[in-house]
């Protein structure tokens, strides 16, 4: 967002947790504080209906906003991210619950947050400014359709994933990358994911920290039967084809939520994506400082 968002009306839609009454709170005064400053606040009709605020809900596209709010932790503003599919809109992050990765601003600067937003951003002062994070394309071909025009495309900020789906077995899964076969994993599953996503499943499934400041594709199995078990970091204009190998069936999921159910045969494809998810940043923000609160680690 550039400078006309400075004493200009906005539009600003608010996604929250649905199990937090800290986040209903807040959301009643984001938008009450922004109506009053003349601003065309609203809540998406299933957050206002979780958290019986209905009369703060309209049934707006998020993509129509000028501004995200997002109140909760890393699943709301991946969820956040999944409703804007891909749109510019920034996002402002209020970490409501445990320290996550993704949301900055604790809930008592929440208005602090939004003058400093809308009064436009002072490179000089370092106000605020976009932190845009990169995002993978994934796109599945059913071997039973043939025909690749009619497949089913996602877009993740974490990650995409390929799993069993019974368990007591594992699964076989065939990678390439850049049309050229590199191997087949018998494993639980196997993640590709960006920078960003470095630090949610593919860091539980022993894959590297990387900083969300580079673009990259990282390559992770989980819990792999088999020598090879490391991870690979790709460059992100490098793309990646799973194959599903086998009778047994593979659950595909995106940014943690469920997204389709994979047969022998079928193929998912990851690439680096050209949009961007884009978040607000009050200040510099060092990745390693937040890694290094998360998990307590001393000076020394």
């Amino acid at each position: 967002m550039s400078n006309e968002v400075r004493g200009t009306p906005s539009r600003v839609v608010v996604v929250a947790h649905h199990e937090r009454t800290e986040a209903a709170a807040l959301a009643q005064m984001a938008i009450g504080w922004l109506r009053d400053r003349g601003h065309d606040a609203w809540l998406t009709p299933a957050d206002a209906d979780a958290l019986e605020l209905m009369q703060l809900a309209r049934e707006e596209a998020p993509t129509s906003a000028d501004l995200l709010i997002s109140l909760g932790g890393d699943g709301t503003m991946l969820r956040a991210v999944q409703l804007l599919g891909g749109c510019p809109v920034p996002i402002i992050g209020v970490n409501v619950g445990l320290l996550g990765y993704l949301a900055e601003v604790e809930p008592p600067q929440l208005v602090t947050a939004l003058e400093r937003f809308f009064a436009g951003p002072e490179p000089d002062r370092g106000d605020w400014q976009i932190d845009r994070r990169m995002m993978v394309d994934v796109v599945l071909h059913r071997a039973a359709q043939g025909d690749r025009s009619d497949s089913q495309r996602w877009c993740a900020l974490n990650e995409g994933v390929l799993e069993k789906q019974e368990a007591g077995h594992t699964v076989r899964l065939a990678v390439s990358i850049d049309e050229a076969p590199f191997t087949s994993y018998a494993a639980d599953g196997l993640i590709v994911a960006t920078p960003t996503g470095s630090t949610a499943y593919s860091m539980s499934a022993r894959g590297p920290v990387v900083s969300p400041r580079h673009r990259a594709l990282l390559v992770t199995p989980v819990a792999p039967h088999m020598l090879f078990d490391r991870s690979l970091v790709l460059d992100p204009e490098e793309r990646v084809e799973v194959e599903v190998l086998g009778h047994r069936p593979v659950a595909l999921s995106i940014d943690g939520q469920r997204a389709a159910s994979l047969t022998e045969g079928d193929t998912v494809e990851f690439a680096a994506s050209a949009i961007t998810a884009e978040f607000v940043r009050f200040g510099r923000r060092r990745f390693h400082q937040i890694l290094k609160t998360k998990f307590g680690l001393s000076d020394r």
